[in-house]
């Protein structure tokens, strides 16, 4: 399955910010930061790894599940599939 450009664009670009993230929590622990704030720093990261993995189910909806025009080709995922790749993220 193939992502749109500006889908494939956001999702690097959340990733990128996150893998700064999960870096700031490495660095927490190293330095022997306060328990909550790292586990709040983690919660956050989760969150961010949550957003880009329904990001890329929306995207698959909306870029997967239809015939291409003037394509007598079945969508490459169907509504099943899609399903189950959004209940992974759960």
């Amino acid at each position: 399955m193939r992502f749109p450009e500006d889908v494939n664009d956001d999702v690097l670009k959340r990733l990128r910010r996150l893998e700064g993230q999960i870096r700031g929590v490495q660095r927490m622990i190293e330095e022997g930061q306060d328990c909550g704030d790292v586990v709040t720093q983690l919660s956050a990261c989760k969150a961010a790894l949550d957003r880009v993995g329904y990001r890329l189910v929306v995207a698959g909806m909306r870029h997967c599940t239809t015939t291409p025009e003037g394509s007598d080709e079945p969508p490459e995922l169907d509504a099943d599939e899609l399903e189950r790749l959004f209940l992974k993220l759960s």
